[in-house]
C-alpha cells in the first residue's frame, strides 16, 4: 500500500490532506514535529514496511525546527540511508523565490505555496512518481560514442536496469533503488540531481538548457527557479569529482546551458 509520511504542526490542514490521501486509498502517517521524524524513520527502515513509503511531504516551518534543515537530515543521515531517495513535497507559507530554491538545493523535489489545493498535492506526488516510472521504463541501452540508442524495451520490464556506455565510462542505473554507479562506483544523488543527470545520460552531446532541464525532473516546472539547475550540476560535478577529478564529464555552454561530454 502507498504510504505517505505528512509532517506539518497545522492540524486543519493536516486533516484536509488526510481525508484527501485515503479517498486515494494511500495510507498516511501524521507528525507535527520535527523532533519526531528521524527515530519514526529509523523504526520504518528496519522494518518490513519500509518499501512501502512513497513519499514524505514536509512542512518547512516547523514549530521545533526547520523543514529545510530536517530535508537534509533525511537525505544524508547513514541509518536510514535506505530512504534517502524518497520524494519529499515541501510545504511552504513562505513567498519568497530564495526559499523556494533553498528548499529545492536541499533535496527537495517539489513544494507547494500555501494556501493550496489537497487536490493539486496529490497532482504532484503523482506526478513525481510517474517521472519514475518512465526513468525505469526508459531505453534498455544507450551508446553514447556515435549518440546511437540500441533499445531493447520492447520487452523491457518496469524496474530493468539502464546501462549506458561513452568514452567517459560506464554508467549503471538500478529503479529498483534508485541508484546510479559510474566507473563502478556509487553516486549520492539527490533525486532531481540524478534525473537531471539521467537525462543528459540519454542525449550525450545535445545541449539542454536550464529550462528544459528543469521540466525534465518536474511535471510543474517554476521557469524562475530555473537557475536552481546550476547549483544541481554543481553538486553532480562534486560527486563526480569524487570518483574520476582528470574528466570533465559535464560542459556548460555559456548562454545556452549544459551537455553531458563523450570525453
Amino acid at each position: 500500500m502507498t504510504h505517505i509520511l505528512l509532517v506539518e504542526d497545522d492540524p486543519a490542514i493536516a486533516m484536509s490532506l488526510k481525508v484527501t490521501c485515503k479517498r486515494e486509498g494511500w495510507q498516511i502517517t501524521w507528525l507535527d514535529n520535527a523532533s519526531s521524524v528521524l527515530p519514526f524513520l529509523r523504526n520504518l527502515h528496519n522494518s518490513a514496511e519500509a518499501q512501502d513509503l512513497s513519499a514524505i511531504i514536509l512542512d518547512v516551518g516547523l514549530p521545533d525546527g526547520d523543514g529545510l534543515s530536517l530535508c537534509q537530515q533525511i537525505r544524508h543521515t547513514p541509518d536510514i540511508a535506505g530512504l534517502k531517495d524518497i520524494p519529499i513535497i515541501f510545504l511552504t507559507a513562505r513567498s519568497d523565490e530564495v526559499d523556494r530554491i533553498l528548499g529545492l538545493e536541499m533535496g527537495g523535489d517539489d513544494y507547494c505555496a500555501k494556501p493550496f489545493s489537497p487536490r493539486e498535492l496529490v497532482a504532484r506526488l503523482k506526478a513525481i512518481w510517474r517521472r519514475e516510472q518512465l526513468l525505469s521504463q526508459s531505453t534498455n541501452h544507450t551508446t553514447a560514442a556515435d549518440n546511437t540508442v540500441n533499445d531493447n524495451s520492447s520487452s523491457n520490464m518496469s524496474g530493468q536496469a539502464l546501462t549506458f556506455e561513452c568514452q567517459s565510462g560506464i554508467w549503471h542505473y538500478q529503479p529498483l533503488n534508485y541508484s546510479l554507479m559510474w566507473q563502478e562506483q556509487k553516486l549520492e544523488l539527490s533525486n532531481t540531481e540524478r534525473k537531471i543527470l539521467l537525462t543528459l545520460l540519454k542525449a550525450p552531446n545535445q545541449v539542454f538548457s536550464r529550462e528544459q532541464l528543469l521540466s525534465a525532473v518536474s511535471d510543474y516546472p517554476d521557469h524562475r527557479l530555473a537557475r536552481t539547475i546550476d547549483s544541481h550540476i554543481k553538486s553532480i560535478r562534486k560527486q563526480l569529482a569524487t570518483v574520476d577529478a582528470s574528466i570533465d564529464v559535464i560542459h556548460t555552454h555559456r548562454g545556452l546551458g549544459y551537455a553531458l561530454c563523450p570525453a
